[in-house]
Order: C-alpha cells, then structure tokens, then sequence
C-alpha cells in the first residue's frame, strides 16, 4: 500500500482517550488513514457502509453490542473489512470469541506503535497477528479442552466425588437429595465425558486428573 493510497482505517473504542491515542498513532504513518472513529458497535456497523474501511481496530469490551459481537455483524455484511480486536485483555474466552467472530487479529492495547502499524499491514494483506498473550491463551484453552473431565458441571463433580467414596446410586440420590433416575443421568454423562468404561475406571481417571480428592 502506497502513500497516495492508504490503508483506511475505522477505531472502535467507547473510551475517547484512547480513541485520541490511536488517532495520533496512525497519524505517524504515512501509509495509513484514519477514516472515523465509532464509539460503540452501533455506530460502527452504521459507518462500514459509508467509509468503506479496509481495517478497523476494534475495541472487544463496550457497552451495548460488545466486540465480538460488531465483529460477526460486520464481517456478515462486509466480508472484505478485516477486523484486529484490540483490547485490555487476554481472557481465553474473548480471544476465542474475537476470532470466532472474524477478526483476523488480537492485540493488546499496550502495543508498541510500530507494531500496531505492522498488524494493520497485515491484516489488509490477509495475514493474521495476535499478541504473544493471546496465542498462550488459546493454547491453554486448547489444552484445558483435551484434558478429560474439562467439561465436568459442578453436579457431576459432586456425584463423581461420591463414587469415589464407593456410595451406590440409591445411596448418591439420598445423600444429594435427588431421584435415582437423575444420579443414573449423571453418572452416564460422568463416564461418556472422561470416556471411561465404568465406574472404576472414571474413578482412577478422576484421581489421575485431580478431579477430585483422593480418598
């Protein structure tokens, strides 16, 4: 991208410090062009249309439709717009949903100037770039998602740590005040989620684990 045709840039941000912040810092770029700047995820959808942005910066955590959200509806209507999160955290969470939504890109809002400058470069050329602390993030969601028992609900852990104590199904529904047929319910999403063949073996998965406390 040439000095006489910028890559046109859109801020997204409901703080208006650091919307003067990133208008100064792209101002130091020749290459580069501010084109507006929307204060919330409304005003940004309605702005696409008119400014024709090739990246936005895009704020993940603002009132009203948050930034993953912007992101889904802009990228729907203008799929050509690539979109970097720019934000104030690392949550796996919202990584997960910056670039489930579409952005192409994950920074922190501590970026170097030469290095936002280098991400929106990027991103026009279609190459993502995501802060250091974004890609651990997303490693240790992945990892946490491999782990048996991941998605263990705090009832199933409950029932899971009875087991272990070698409580029977009749003995878990007293003792938790439930119906047989609801502990029954439990113990087979308790063996299909850590893929165990029975009882004892989701027991020794679950000690293996840490699920629950060895008894």
């Amino acid at each position: 991208m040439s000095e006489n045709n910028p890559i046109r840039v859109l801020i997204v941000d409901d703080h208006m410090m650091m919307r003067t912040g990133l208008r100064y810092t792209l101002r130091s770029f020749d290459d580069l062009n501010l084109v507006g700047e929307a204060s919330n995820g409304t005003e940004a959808i309605e702005m696409c249309a008119d400014l024709q942005p090739d990246v936005i910066l895009m704020d993940m955590v603002m009132p009203g439709i948050d930034g993953a959200e912007t992101t889904r509806k802009i990228r729907q209507c203008c799929p050509e717009i690539k979109i970097i999160a720019l934000t104030s955290f690392q949550e796996k969470d919202l990584v997960e949903k910056a670039l489930q939504a579409g952005a192409i890109g994950y920074l922190l809002k501590n970026v170097e100037a030469k290095e936002l400058a280098q991400a929106i470069r990027a991103a026009y050329a279609g190459r993502p770039t995501l802060a250091e602390e974004a890609t651990e993030a997303l490693i240790q969601a992945t990892r946490e998602k491999t782990e048996p028992g991941h998605d263990l609900t705090s009832r199933e852990t409950e029932v899971l740590d009875l087991m272990a104590q070698g409580l029977t199904n009749f003995q878990i529904s007293e003792r938790l005040t439930i119906s047989n047929s609801t502990v029954k319910f439990h113990v087979r999403n308790i063996l299909a989620k850590l893929r165990a063949a029975n009882r004892a073996e989701a027991v020794n998965l679950a000690w293996q684990h840490n699920l629950i406390e060895d008894q």
